[in-house]
């Protein structure tokens, strides 16, 4: 009769849908998630890993194979491990890599750990009791033939419970549900003291480099503006705003005839659209001024006769001004933003091949590239992951800003990792200005040397919420943000929150609370580097 009675309780549980039970659940299969959860799996907690798609990794899988670091000598701990492991391919530590080759190495990691990873589940809602985080709900969901969320939720999913929660998403959705103070834009450059932040007056970089006519009818403001360009006066340097850094796809292609497939226009494909850059190629010409393809692509190879493909230029791989209601759209407004992200480039490069106003040198050397048969094999070649540069960013009790980077601040001494790289933020817009066209928010200026990331700066502040960290969606200016955001340093975080958390479990404290040198002790045997000397 006991057995009986067990094994209704048992069905009677699973049917109702019992909490899964962890010490820390990891939300985002980021390259920083991976190594959040590996880390708390290293250190003999119980965890989980949720990734609303199907791959992990984010960009360091997705296409980001060229990879920004800005000083080698920072990047310690499961961060260096990673480029070491990835580098096993190739005879040598591997800063250049191909995407499937990181992907395998994030797969073995957590198949190595023991990590339980649950794919295609999205947080639904956030239950919180006081300042903690008790559980999250997810409902599953399905992605579709490009990895973007479809709108409608496919079922039910599963409810988990954790000591501590790690948001290692790049739109910071866990964190942002948990009622925890954020931010989406750029400051002002009053508001931080930041000359950087803002709307730019002027921006030199990525720009057209001759006057482009920005109306239907060339001359006729009346006739409407042609493709890409977003209305309005541009408004006054130094002002803030919500926008955001533009976003793209990072493209592994080839050349190799056996390792090739075509790229093909998307559906509804309209040459108008890139009508922009047509415009830039005559105007050019009309000037005597000859266009490289550096112009129009960065072009960075990577092992297998493959390449990293990045923006450069006026018009180039970035969709400008097409994101800005990426961060806090719901599911189905960001799915339909990353298929319109996609078809655009999709688009620019048949368009760069194909067409006649393109010059022919320009058409044969892009004509000569194409989707590698070996990566992105589920999404037709094309990445799995859209380059979010840039989403939420929390505002927690340290705010990291320009100072920070130039050394212009006394030096955070709860130092959980290092940011080196330039203060890399991309257009925002593109406008009409003086009766031409013209970018606007690209800044590229380099930091004074590596600079500390405050351990207060991945923590919410005091009384919003004690079990959360956020490595990814950390508290940081629009424009030093554009210096932190690269994949190790978002590796070197993650490792970094997860040994925090899993302090925070140990001393029984909120994470706000725990002991800052036991920490900072636990990091340095981790190998991470905590501060940079000549």
């Amino acid at each position: 009769m006991r057995w009986i009675v067990c094994a209704w309780i048992l069905f009677a549980t699973c049917w109702a849908g019992a909490a899964e039970k962890v010490d820390v659940c990891v939300y985002g299969g980021t390259a920083g998630g991976v190594a959040a959860a590996v880390t708390v799996s290293k250190e003999g907690k119980s965890v989980i890993l949720i990734e609303p798609g199907r791959h992990l990794g984010g960009m360091s899988s997705g296409g980001l194979g060229q990879t920004d670091f800005g000083n080698k000598q920072v990047i310690g701990g499961l961060s260096r491990q990673f480029y070491k492991r990835v580098g096993k391919f190739y005879g040598q530590e591997g800063w250049q890599f191909q995407p499937h080759h990181a992907e395998q190495v994030f797969e073995e990691w957590v198949k190595d750990h023991k990590v339980r990873v649950v794919r295609e589940q999205r947080l639904k809602q956030v239950r919180k009791e006081g300042t903690r985080i008790v559980a999250i709900v997810l409902e599953k969901a399905a992605t579709d033939e490009t990895n973007a969320q479809v709108a409608a939720a496919q079922g039910e999913g599963i409810e988990v419970e954790a000591r501590v929660f790690i948001d290692a998403t790049y739109e910071g959705d866990l964190m942002a549900r948990a009622g925890v103070s954020y931010t989406v834009g750029r400051e002002s450059a009053a508001q931080y003291g930041e000359p950087l932040n803002g709307i730019r007056a002027k921006t030199p970089l990525h720009q057209f480099l001759a006057k482009v006519d920005p109306y239907v009818k060339p001359g006729d403001p009346g006739s409407g503006l042609i493709p890409l360009i977003q209305s309005g006066d541009g408004g006054t340097g130094g002002d803030g705003d919500k926008r955001v850094q533009t976003y793209n796809f990072r493209l592994c292609l080839t050349k190799d005839p056996k390792n090739k497939m075509p790229i093909t226009p998307p559906p509804g494909y309209e040459e108008k659209t890139y009508e922009a850059l047509a415009r830039h190629f005559e105007a050019c010409a009309a000037v005597g001024k000859k266009l490289s393809m550096n112009n129009l692509l960065k072009i960075d190879m990577v092992p297998g006769g493959k390449t990293d493909i990045n923006n450069n230029g006026a018009v180039s791989t970035d969709y400008i001004g097409m994101n800005w209601e990426y961060p806090e759209g719901d599911w189905a407004t960001r799915g339909k933003i990353w298929r319109e992200h996609l078809n655009y480039t999709k688009g620019l490069f048949y368009f760069l091949a194909n067409n006649p106003r393109v010059p022919a040198e320009f058409r044969k050397e892009v004509g000569a590239w194409g989707l590698c048969k070996d990566e992105f094999v589920d999404t037709g070649g094309w990445p799995h992951q859209m380059y979010v540069r840039e989403a939420r960013r929390m505002v927690g009790e340290y705010v990291i800003t320009q100072a920070d980077c130039e050394h212009k601040r006394p030096a955070a001494e709860d130092s959980v990792g290092m940011g080196a790289y330039n203060m890399d933020s991309h257009n925002c817009r593109r406008i009409v200005k003086d009766g031409t066209v013209e970018n606007e928010g690209d800044v590229q200026v380099r930091p004074s040397g590596p600079y500390p990331v405050s351990y207060r700066a991945i923590t919410p502040k005091r009384g919003e919420c004690e079990n959360l960290l956020v490595p990814i969606c950390l508290s940081a200016t629009h424009i030093a943000y554009g210096s932190i955001r690269m994949e190790p340093v978002f590796m070197v975080l993650g490792e970094s929150s997860a040994l925090a958390a899993c302090a925070a479990i140990e001393e029984g404290k909120g994470v706000q609370e725990i002991d800052g040198a036991r920490l900072r002790k636990k990091l340095l045997d981790a190998g991470q580097v905590l501060e940079f000397k000549k």
